[in-house]
């Protein structure tokens, strides 16, 4: 897959769509390499990927809210999860299907969980899909460890400072500018 970085489009008057992206020479030479085939182009908005160390830290806290409130850090987590919102997408599907569909959403790994609801489709039920936290991006992180540095605090359980938190943003937003070409 080629990944590119859009900087801008125009549409020409006989309906050619312009892109201006970088890295020049990887669409270049993907130009001069192509086979003549059918591609399919998907343009999405850039967003932020989260960073390990804020993601690290979300876990020590979770083991020691698991610890204070002898609750799971896994059912920790997956609750968390079901509170951040935006983070999820409710499909409708055949009652006969949600069983194996919830079975193959939990296989991608332990904040992949799903919710049953009723639908006013015969014969159908929604189901309501998380995404884990290995698909966040910098916000949906940020909303995460806000919610479990709140559990946290509720229960006397010391967090890093706002200032240890900026720093660890800060570092992770360094690491991702020098990514840049």
């Amino acid at each position: 897959m080629l990944k590119l970085e859009l900087l801008g489009a125009r549409v020409s008057e006989d309906g050619e769509l312009c892109l201006k992206i970088r890295p020049l020479p990887l669409a270049r030479r993907w130009c001069l390499e192509k086979k003549e085939r059918r591609y399919e182009v998907e343009i999405k908005e850039s967003r932020k990927k989260r960073s390990l160390d804020a993601n690290a830290y979300f876990w020590v806290l979770c083991d020691k809210l698991a610890e204070e409130t002898r609750i799971p850090k896994e059912e920790i987590y997956r609750q968390a999860i079901r509170n951040i919102g935006g983070n999820n997408q409710v499909v409708c599907v055949p009652t006969a299907a949600v069983d194996k569909l919830r079975q193959g959403w939990s296989h991608n790994g332990l904040g992949w969980i799903s919710e049953v609801t009723e639908s006013k489709l015969p014969g159908c039920t929604n189901v309501i899909l998380y995404y884990g936290s290995s698909t966040y991006d910098s916000k949906q992180m940020a909303r995460l460890i806000d919610n479990i540095i709140q559990d946290c605090k509720a229960v006397g359980i010391e967090t890093a400072t706002p200032a240890e938190i900026d720093a660890m943003k800060a570092r992770w937003e360094d690491a991702q500018a020098n990514k840049s070409p």
